[in-house]
């Protein structure tokens, strides 16, 4: 597989540099099992340790992690309380590793109003992981695009009223710049597990170019080798990003 290749010096011109994954099929998990749905999130948290880990084998840059929508806020609270808690236990149970790995771990959402423990907890793995340069982790929590791209509007927005900016000086780049996401290219690959086709107000503005790989397993049953169907299927597209094809058998231009 994907693994030794890169091994052997072949095939790693084919991996994306950014990976974001739609970690979706939690409650569903479990329910096919008749389980609690609190067991299908304590087994998709284990699915998460093991795609960081393969990502980083891989040698991905970049892995964001769809965690908690802003409006997951709106689900009973007896399992918004079960997914906090598992959040808690995932920081202080498993920073320590990503650092040793070498991992840098970055949070995109809003932070306003979150229960400080959670806050405070969120900012301790973003300020000890923050000179690591391996694998970037993103964890999109209290996340949502659409509010995301809002926000960012309305910093520009105040930018121009206090004449600090002219309204022609508003580009995407500028934008893109006033995003959560500043400093992190833009996804090459979004997967999402369960068989789902949508984005679900994720990453709308930084996914315009990326590729879609939507499989049908469950995400608590997501391996490396799922990682690796995804990126073997993203090896064979062609990313044009608006032109032509090129011609002979360049697969791809970058999206560096």
């Amino acid at each position: 597989m994907l693994g030794s290749d890169k091994a052997a010096g072949k095939a790693a011109v084919d991996l994306p540099a950014h990976v974001a994954i739609i970690m979706d099929g939690n409650g569903r998990w479990a329910s096919r099992r008749l389980l609690p749905r609190f067991e299908g999130h304590r087994r998709g948290v284990e699915a998460l340790r093991r795609t960081v880990r393969a990502a980083g084998d891989l040698g991905i840059r970049y892995l964001t992690l769809y965690s908690f929508s802003s409006e997951n806020w709106s689900r009973p609270k007896t399992e918004v309380d079960d997914l906090m808690g598992l959040l808690k236990r995932f920081i202080r149970n498993d920073l320590a590793n990503l650092h040793a790995s070498n991992v840098r771990v970055r949070i995109i959402g809003e932070r306003e109003g979150l229960e400080p423990e959670i806050a405070g907890l969120l900012q301790e793995a973003e300020e000890l992981t923050a000179a690591n340069g391996g694998l970037t982790l993103v964890i999109a929590f209290n996340y949502g695009a659409r509010q995301e791209i809002a926000a960012a509007a309305r910093r520009l927005a105040e930018e121009v009223l206090a004449g600090r900016l002219e309204p022609a000086d508003i580009t995407a780049e500028r934008l893109s710049g006033s995003l959560y996401t500043d400093g992190i290219p833009d996804p090459d690959l979004v997967i999402r597990t369960s068989g789902e086709k949508r984005l679900s107000n994720f990453l709308l503005w930084q996914a315009a170019y990326a590729e879609f790989v939507f499989l049908p397993i469950l995400w608590p049953d997501f391996d490396r080798v799922a990682l690796e169907t995804a990126l073997l299927e993203y090896a064979n597209r062609e990313r044009r990003f608006g032109g032509v094809p090129a011609p002979g058998p360049a697969r791809q231009a970058t999206n560096g």
